[in-house]
């Protein structure tokens, strides 16, 4: 069934919006066509195009409206936001809400933040970092310092991320803060077996989802996101590494 042209803007619009909060909540390249796709043909429309990277959405409808584009510069894991929108999309899809509904309901999602207080993460980085040392056959003598080295880590790549916007060079720096922590430690006899402290320190900041995805995308053909994210992955294990580096070579010359 035809929509008018003032119906197709918002279905476009709403489409737009629900890719745009999915991918930058850490949705995988296909789930957001998908979702989009399914949004539109809700409506009838079925001549769909999307094209998906990790920085961006370009969304058309077979020619008869202006293509669209929407650029996304920032990038986080929130997978509440991503479980929401794919509900809003089953309940639209189904009929159970309106468009406008459902289009007022992604605004305040996309205003929204689900992440938990800063003091949460810390602690969850803490003691992850702890359970990932005895995880790694590290001793239970070495879970105080992994747990501390950790969340100050953490605590380190949190707060230097607002001043270096660069994501690089706070995933290094807060590496580095890992590897100086570790090995004061184990000098002043404290800890005892450093790499088990620094590998269950640093579990935190590796990028698990941004792999995973990088992986679906490319088993799912999207070549382009696919590759880029797996560069994003290489970046940050690359960051991490050199901070780690820097520090075992300069105390290794002492």
């Amino acid at each position: 069934m035809e929509t008018h042209s003032g119906q197709r803007y918002k279905v476009v619009e709403t489409c737009l919006l629900a890719g745009k909060i999915m991918l930058q909540s850490g949705a995988e390249t296909y789930r957001v066509e998908d979702t989009m796709t399914r949004i539109a043909n809700s409506f009838g429309i079925y001549g769909t195009h999307s094209f998906v990277t990790p920085t961006g959405i370009i969304f058309s409808i077979d020619g008869s409206e202006p293509t669209k584009l929407v650029r996304v510069s920032e990038r986080s894991t929130d997978l509440k936001k991503v479980t929401i929108v794919n509900s809003i999309s089953r309940k639209l899809t189904g009929g159970v809400i309106t468009l406008d509904e459902a289009y007022e309901e992604l605004r305040v999602i996309e205003k929204t933040n689900f992440a938990y207080p800063i003091w949460i993460q810390i602690a969850a980085a803490a003691i992850s970092s702890g359970c990932f040392l005895i995880m790694f056959k590290g001793g239970w003598h070495d879970f105080l310092p992994a747990v501390i080295t950790g969340g100050l880590g953490f605590t380190g790549f949190i707060y230097l991320h607002r001043l270096v916007q660069v994501k690089f060079f706070s995933e290094c720096l807060a590496s580095l803060i890992i590897g100086l922590l570790a090995v004061l430690f184990v000098r002043s006899g404290l800890g005892y077996e450093l790499d088990k402290i620094i590998i269950g320190s640093v579990m935190p900041l590796v990028p698990g989802l941004l792999i995973t995805n990088a992986v679906r995308d490319l088993m799912a053909g999207h070549l382009v996101s696919g590759i880029s994210k797996g560069a994003e992955a290489f970046l940050t294990a690359f960051a991490i590494g050199t901070g780690i580096a820097v520090v075992i070579s300069f105390f290794s010359m002492i």
